[in-house]
């Protein structure tokens, strides 16, 4: 009975949420079904409910290869710093971009700031390679010019966990400060006003004010970035290294590694990648649980649900 009263009671703004109710059941939940791939010898011939059941075998190829645990540690690696360094560096530009006064200024620089986002890996690709590329690469040119040794970094898998990481903030981290953007712009002014008559600098207020008010925001998107910490960045990772197997020590991830190794063979493609999908989601699932019930017990006010 409460919930007929409820929906009476607030009839039209359900039906405003509906059209994205509707939205969200038939493109994130109705899909969800394909996971019954990750457990059929699927033939496009039978469908998904006619191919042949056979258990968990399709992930005997990811868990029986001897690269499966130097690439999940990759990916567990790799994502790691692509959250640690996108959210300090997001949350410095929206701090940096939140004391701009003047409006014109702040516009074009937050402009500029997320310009990167909206470029294309395959053009970040080849900005790479004029980057590093042998000794004609622009940084070798520099260490030349200086009278350092060039590096060939093409050959040199250690440099490349910091080399993605770089590209990564570069792409994303501009584009990353509009949420905390948004928040800074939602705190209430007294706040600050009250600081400064206590005598407090502007990085005091920064620091004692503005930081513990963006909490519970920085977790909420931490937590969600390590709902996906199984996930690497295919197109960012892919579209820079490619098949060059010198640099898999450092940089091949779990999706580089399934497509490489499902391309490469006759195996069931579309059950063998929808298994370790399924392995990606479950550990991505085990993991944000985790560190939600972490977050409830240190800071109940801050947990993600």
């Amino acid at each position: 009975m409460r919930i007929w009263r409820e929906l009476r009671k607030n009839k039209w703004l359900y039906a405003m949420s509906l059209p994205v109710v509707v939205y969200v059941f038939i493109f994130s939940y109705v899909p969800m079904s394909a996971h019954l791939l990750a457990f059929k010898q699927f033939s496009p011939g039978k469908g998904l409910w006619g191919s042949e059941w056979i258990g968990l075998d399709n992930l005997t190829f990811f868990f029986t290869g001897p690269d499966w645990l130097g690439v999940t540690v990759n990916t567990i690696y790799l994502n790691l710093l692509f959250i640690a360094a996108g959210t300090i560096c997001s949350l410095c530009i929206a701090l940096l971009l939140n004391e701009i006064r003047h409006a014109y200024f702040k516009k074009v620089s937050q402009s500029l700031v997320i310009l990167p986002h909206f470029i294309s890996i395959v053009i970040v690709n080849l900005m790479v390679i004029n980057f590093f590329n042998g000794q004609d690469g622009m940084i070798n040119r520099i260490f030349s010019q200086l009278g350092f040794e060039p590096v060939n970094w093409f050959q040199t898998p250690a440099v490349w966990p910091c080399l993605l990481t770089i590209i990564f903030v570069w792409k994303g981290a501009g584009w990353g400060s509009i949420i905390y953007l948004a928040t800074l712009t939602g705190f209430s002014e007294e706040y600050f006003e009250s600081a400064r008559i206590d005598g407090a600098k502007r990085l005091q207020q920064i620091w004692y004010i503005t930081l513990p008010l963006l909490r519970p925001t920085i977790i909420v998107l931490t937590l969600l970035g390590l709902g996906r910490i199984f996930y690497g960045d295919f197109g960012l990772i892919y579209g820079i290294i490619g098949d060059n197997s010198l640099l898999f020590n450092s940089t091949d991830v779990i999706d580089t590694y399934t497509y490489r190794s499902l391309r490469s063979t006759n195996m069931n493609s579309y059950s063998n990648a929808a298994a370790v999908a399924l392995f990606q989601s479950v550990m991505g699932l085990i993991t944000i649980l985790f560190f939600n019930w972490v977050v409830r017990r240190v800071d109940n006010d801050s947990k993600l649900f």
